[in-house]
């Protein structure tokens, strides 16, 4: 890693506004006073009481604040209690504003844009959430969406949980196999569709899926139908439900109203991706997730009242949930439905420069798409809004660092996150007070006692790779698992490994300047001759030629060891010769170790992923032990498994 930063703040505009309001609020109210970040992170875990007390008044958060603890049985994890006398409503804290201040600015791949205030969305809100009522829903039903990420999606969801039932989506790419394997274990009440969606320049219907899914889910007595892609959607194709239009839904003037509730009670069930079982419903309290996304918003990201905040995401993706919770701050949201390549590369630079996008979020796929494609935004846009990019979904490779800072803009503050679906929210984050490393996520998120350890559970040094845990309890970890009464599985998820501390499954490494760099998936380590890989560090390699367009590794059982195999989809018209075999393994060995050069290099035309655009590196493993892949609905492509299927390369 190199010594000099790749940013420092304040190079040309003041980053870190609210986390410097904060620290001065706690010099005011508590006489603490803080020399760096890595002082005020190490209060923030040894005094949790305090700080998340400190936060939630802060953030401003509206709730029946009761006397008595923040924290009950704070040493159990799980087990621990957080603020057990408060109540609060989640849609009445992103409800919080009620003028004419754009609440949600909507776009799509066809040019269509739609803009929402915060006066409207209430009233939305209050619309829908009376037709909620007069439909039977109470606290604890489920109510889900199978949509796009469409205006409708964010007021269907505060409709719900302003009512204290518990919201879930579906991306409505999912076919129906996929959406009872998630919906079928909650057994909802109301489903919210649109009729369809457009990707790619492709017109799709949705009621045929909607209608597959509703024949086997007896426990929807609702339907309600956005038009989105017709004006008057066929809905003779559900006559076997009470099915209403979006606008014919619900009193027109009825007043948004919230029921307050306690501290944790459910506000969302999220889904582990599926790729090798039915998928884990994730249930997430109310308070928890509110606390967390606004501690990250506000002191991670920065986030003001001023700001245009953009992540490509679909509704299915946790960061869906993570964006909409900027209504907290009274932020414009921005929403994108559509291919983020479609007509070109170029489609959301252009949306971010026109709608003057001040924090664009993204996926590292999506960078290295730009960087191969040879898109340099720079040349293209003007983006002087712009000062914060994130990035999530995958390990972010120190060249696309480069990449970032070269061709999109030198002066932004670039946030590589990590956290997932089982948070919520953020374990690693960004700080923009402090420098950003090339390869780095920048710190532990406040209140997050985040660590690296060896296979006994002892903390290593800087620089030694290891497993990523949590040392000691946070709001947002989840409620529970649904239908796991005696919290079983949810124990066996993240606590089986080292009793007592959470286990995320992510191999890492802590570096010398505080932060962490994430090598991979630990279900996915590559472990040749006993030495542990990351399938990261390889990928960072791989990746950097221009005739990789990406990658897949895993390791195959051989001959009573492991070697590595490494999976590539080339550029069209390349060649998979030996001289490029023999450049690939230099790249490798030359910047990692002989360990990691793989033993066979195979082209492959299509790589696996899930709908989120993850690479499936377990299914293939499984696919080429002879293993069966039992669930491959949550895949974007499950045909592309048959490739692996009886490989001659993998024979000798």
């Amino acid at each position: 890693m190199p010594d000099q930063p790749s940013w420092s703040p304040g190079v040309t505009r003041r980053q870190g506004a609210n986390l410097t309001r904060f620290i001065g609020c706690l010099a005011a109210r508590r006489g603490l006073h803080f020399e760096d970040y890595a002082s005020l992170h190490r209060w923030s875990i040894e005094q949790p009481d305090a700080f998340w007390f400190e936060l939630a008044h802060f953030v401003d958060i509206c709730a029946e604040w009761a006397e008595g603890p923040v924290l009950v049985d704070g040493e159990k994890m799980p087990g621990a209690r957080w603020f057990p006398g408060a109540r609060l409503n989640f849609a009445e804290n992103l409800l919080h504003f009620h003028d004419d201040h754009p609440a949600l600015l909507a776009v799509n791949e066809r040019g269509q844009r739609r803009t929402l205030s915060y006066r409207q969305l209430h009233t939305e809100v209050g619309r829908i959430t009376a037709g909620l009522r007069e439909a039977g829903v109470k606290p604890g039903d489920r109510v889900v969406g199978f949509m796009p990420n469409l205006p409708e999606t964010v007021v269907a969801m505060l409709a719900a949980t302003s009512l204290g039932a518990i919201w879930s989506s579906c991306s409505p790419d999912f076919g129906i196999a996929g959406v009872l394997d998630r919906f079928g274990q909650i057994a909802p009440k109301v489903l919210i569709t649109a009729d369809g969606y457009f990707y790619a320049g492709k017109t799709i219907d949705s009621l045929g899926a909607v209608s597959g899914v509703l024949a086997q889910l007896s426990s929807v007595t609702t339907v309600i139908i956005v038009p989105y892609v017709s004006v008057e959607p066929d809905l003779t194709r559900l006559h076997f439900l009470p099915t209403h239009l979006w606008s014919r839904f619900g009193t027109s003037g009825a007043k948004a109203a919230f029921t307050r509730l306690p501290f944790d009670h459910p506000l969302l069930v999220m889904y582990s991706s599926g790729t090798t079982g039915k998928p884990k419903c994730i249930v997430h309290g109310a308070g928890g997730t509110l606390l967390q996304h606004l501690k990250e918003h506000e002191l991670h990201v920065d986030l003001r009242r001023q700001d245009r905040f953009f992540f490509f995401t679909t509704c299915g993706w946790m960061m869906w949930n993570w964006l909409v919770s900027g209504l907290a701050v009274g932020a414009t949201l921005v929403l994108y439905d559509g291919s983020p390549l479609y007509p070109d590369e170029g489609v959301l630079w252009r949306m971010a420069e026109e709608e003057h996008v001040t924090i664009f979020g993204t996926s590292p796929k999506f960078l290295a798409t730009l960087s191969k494609a040879g898109y340099r935004p720079r040349e293209r846009v003007t983006l002087p809004a712009l000062r914060t990019l994130i990035s999530t979904g995958a390990p972010l490779a120190p060249e696309q660092f480069d990449f970032v800072y070269r061709e999109i803009k030198s002066d932004l503050h670039l946030t590589s996150i990590s956290g997932g679906t089982d948070i919520i929210s953020c374990f690693c984050i960004g700080d923009p007070t402090g420098p950003v490393y090339r390869g780095e996520l920048q710190c532990a998120g406040l209140g997050m006692d985040i660590d690296v350890v060896d296979d006994s559970g002892r903390s290593l040094p800087a620089d030694e790779k290891g497993e990523l845990v949590c040392r000691r309890s946070f709001p947002s970890m989840p409620v529970g698992f649904w239908d796991d009464e005696d919290g079983r599985c949810y124990r066996k998820a993240y606590f089986e490994r080292f009793p007592g501390i959470w286990h995320h499954s992510d191999y890492a490494m802590r570096t010398c300047h505080g932060g962490f760099v994430i090598l991979g998936r630990s279900d996915a380590v590559l472990n040749p001759g006993g030495v542990r890989i990351g399938t990261a560090e390889i990928y960072r390699q791989v990746e950097t030629l221009p005739e990789v367009l990406e990658s897949l590794c895993i390791g195959q059982d051989w001959q009573g060891d492991v070697r590595v195999v490494l999976f590539l989809r080339l550029r069209a018209g390349v060649i998979l010769d030996e001289p490029l075999r023999q450049r690939i393994r230099d790249v490798i060995q030359t910047n990692t170790s002989p360990r990691h050069v793989p033993a066979r290099i195979i082209a492959i035309p299509e790589i696996p992923r899930t709908i989120n655009g993850k690479v499936v590196e377990l299914a293939v493993h499984n696919i080429i032990h002879g293993r069966p892949v039992t669930n491959t609905h949550a895949l974007a492509n499950p045909d592309s498994l048959e490739l692996f299927k009886d490989l001659p390369e993998l024979r000798t």
